[in-house]
Order: C-alpha cells, then structure tokens, then sequence
C-alpha cells in the first residue's frame, strides 16, 4: 500500500497541520478522526487494514486529516464562544485548504480526472463528516457516517450562537429552503448509521432526528440503526466500514 506523509502550514488555523494519504489512487476519502483524534489515529486503530482490500484494489484513496477537538468541541477548559470560533476555523481550513489538497493529489492519483469526494469518520469524525457535507454538498458527494453526534446538547448543553447554529446540522438543516442547495444534497450518497449497545445512547437520538429532517426535506440517505448488541466502539466500526462501502462504491 503506498503511504504518503504531508506537513504544511494551515493560515486558517496559523499552525502546521500534519495528514496522510493512503493508496495509488481511486475515489478520495476525506477521514476525520475520532474525538480529541489525530490524523494517525485511523491507521492506529486499525481502520486502514480493514479498508485495504477497497485501497490495494485502487477503489478509494484515504485522505486523513489531523483534529483539534480538544480546542473546540472538548476543550472542557476553555469558553464555550471560543472553542466554537476554533471550530470554525476547522472547518474552514477543511473546506479552504484541506479539500483543495484532496483535489490536487487526487486529480493525479487519477489520470487528471477529478472524482468526487467521500466523507467519513468514527464518533466524532461522523460528526465533522455530516457537518461539512451538509454546509458545503458542492464538494462532498457522499458519506459514511458511523456513531456521530449531530447537535451541540452533548457538548455544549444549551449554549447557542450563530457559530454552534452553523455547525450544527439538526439546527440549521431544517431551515434550508433554497432548492438548489437541496437538491445537491439530494444527489449525494449518505450514510448514517448507529448502534444500540453501549455509549451510543446520545448518539441514537441525534440519529433518529436526522433521518425525520432528511425525509422532511426529500434527501435520500440509508439511516440505519443497529442492533442493542452493537457498541460505541471500533470492534462494530470495523464491520460497518466495508459493509457500508460496498454500497456506497456500487
């Protein structure tokens, strides 16, 4: 499996930020990591050897991103209008700088063509998947999200702003009416699944009230619940992953 190593300064977030590609080529896949997770954790946990076979094949390409949940979403330390300016910075350093990235490497991976983007992530990186696909659909088409939280409550109890209103899906979807930016949506690929075991009690609510927006706005996603034996874990990400792949890539 080819692996490659990148550095490079972020001037959203005015740091250097650190990701790696894996594969010689396919459809690229934008992983976020888990909560608090870096850009190597996908690979520490296991995921890349469970997704080689789709990767050795040249089907995807996995573009892993670094995090900094712990300054924004789990900064238990800080104030809860600066953690969420840091989280904007994020996404806007995903959606000005990282994306971009993907593109350019992918482009070439692929002969000059340019395929369409996947998102996808564990926990947390369910959550900034979703996220970034629904603020920005014109550059994801498709997502597997597994376990993700989808509204501030979990992190931020009732503290609202403009900036958590925006980053949060299950508070601003049900307010998009523009047609155009529906219907980009509407032609993505989605996934969005959960357990039932252990630890995913929030993370079922907040999946249960997405699939109600996304049938209230006709956009077709595959929302699938699973069983009570099934938890927040990697032991289930693992079988859901090539399970939810096979899918999306059909």
């Amino acid at each position: 499996m080819k692996e490659e190593y990148f550095k490079e300064y972020s001037s959203c977030l005015n740091r250097d930020m650190e990701f790696k590609v894996y594969g010689h080529t396919g459809k690229p896949v934008l992983v976020f990591p888990p909560g608090c997770g870096r850009f190597w954790h996908y690979e520490y946990h296991g995921m890349v050897n469970i997704c080689a076979p789709y990767i050795d094949a040249g089907r995807i390409q996995l573009f892993c991103i670094d995090g900094i949940d712990w300054e924004s979403w789990e900064n238990k330390g800080g104030n809860p209008y600066d953690n969420m300016q840091m989280q904007e910075k994020y996404f806007n350093y995903t959606v000005e700088e990282f994306i971009p990235r993907i593109k350019e490497i992918s482009k070439d991976a692929n002969g000059g063509n340019e395929i369409g983007i996947m998102a996808t992530g564990c926990s947390m990186g369910a959550t900034h998947s979703a996220n970034t696909f629904f603020r920005r659909p014109d550059l994801i088409d498709s997502v597997i999200a597994l376990s993700g939280l989808y509204s501030s409550k979990y992190f931020l109890g009732d503290y609202m702003d403009d900036t958590v209103y925006r980053n949060c899906p299950l508070y601003f979807l049900p307010n998009v009416t523009d047609e155009a930016y529906l219907n980009q949506m509407r032609r993505a690929r989605l996934v969005f699944c959960v357990g039932q075991g252990a630890w995913e009690d929030p993370m079922i609510e907040d999946t249960l009230r997405l699939k109600q927006i996304l049938e209230e706005k006709h956009i077709p996603a595959f929302v699938d619940v699973w069983g009570k034996d099934v938890n927040h874990d990697w032991d289930w990400w693992y079988v859901q992953m090539p399970y939810f792949l096979d899918k999306v890539l059909a």
